[in-house]
């Protein structure tokens, strides 16, 4: 199989807007009757409240981008209700997550996902927007279940998908940042090998061969021995190696170099 070293993503255009509003609904279920001034142990430098505001102000900021036809970076004071509600009533705070969500839907709608404008990244159109506020909502709703004690699944093809961009945001600090501390992830061609134990033949991509090439990572779908393996639920496998939960986690396997995964996970980070 070809090595990847982008991706325009597993899902459509369309499955993104859809997942943007549907992983929002699932975040304000966790919020409702929850403490919000605990503090979310994922993200421990915010609050529950915190954390919440950060999705629905990231999901503004992008419905800005979008609606204005941004080429350049937007500032967060040029965008309206950044910063939430001024009433500290949960249920205001529920409304403005779901006006956001709702907006930044139909702002990428209208838009297509070939539009172009400014973003940070490899990709500059709002089909990245798309994808990357999916996959923001996807991870940080992890962080609400985690404070809230909550129940925490997402569809299959949605998870591989935020495996997917993680690896390309990864890749993408490796060749823009030459300070990123992802650059220590060029390790003569050693690898780590994700293997998802619960997604059935021919369904959403279950295992992901990632090489730590000294050019860049790369990766492939293939079943192959590794350096180190993570074997366990697709979920599971996506909050230990997003740095959401730990590999410890009895749903989960670790086979080899247990030091390796432990430096990939210091160090593939971003932001």
């Amino acid at each position: 199989m070809t090595p990847h070293t982008a991706s325009h993503g597993l899902l459509t255009h369309e499955r993104y807007c859809a997942e943007i509003v549907a992983q929002t609904v699932l975040l304000r279920q966790h919020l409702a009757g929850a403490d919000l001034s605990v503090t979310v142990p994922s993200c421990p430098d915010w609050s529950l409240r915190e954390l919440a505001v950060h999705v629905g102000g990231a999901h503004r900021w992008a419905a800005t981008i979008v609606r204005t036809r941004a080429s350049e970076e937007v500032p967060d004071e040029a965008v309206p209700d950044f910063t939430g509600p001024d009433d500290e009533d949960p249920a205001a705070l529920d409304a403005w997550l779901a006006e956001g969500a709702a907006l930044l839907a139909a702002e990428l709608r209208a838009a297509g996902a070939g539009l172009p404008v400014w973003s940070w990244s490899w990709q500059r159109d709002a089909g990245f927007w798309a994808r990357r506020m999916t996959h923001e909502t996807v991870i940080h709703r992890a962080d609400a279940a985690l404070a809230a004690k909550a129940d925490y699944d997402v569809a299959p093809d949605v998870v591989a998908d935020t495996v997917e961009e993680w690896l390309r945001i990864v890749r993408f600090a490796q060749d823009t940042y030459p300070e990123d501390t992802a650059n220590e992830l060029r390790r003569g061609g050693r690898s780590l090998h994700l293997h998802a134990t619960d997604v059935p033949a021919g369904g959403a991509p279950a295992e992901w061969f990632v090489e730590l090439a000294d050019d860049g990572l790369v990766w492939r779908h293939e079943h192959a021995r590794a350096d180190v393996a993570l074997r366990g639920p697709l979920t599971a496998l996506l909050l230990a190696f997003y740095r959401r939960t730990s590999p410890d986690d009895p749903a989960l396997e670790v086979v080899g170099d247990r030091g390796l995964l432990d430096f990939w996970l210091e160090r593939a980070t971003f932001g």
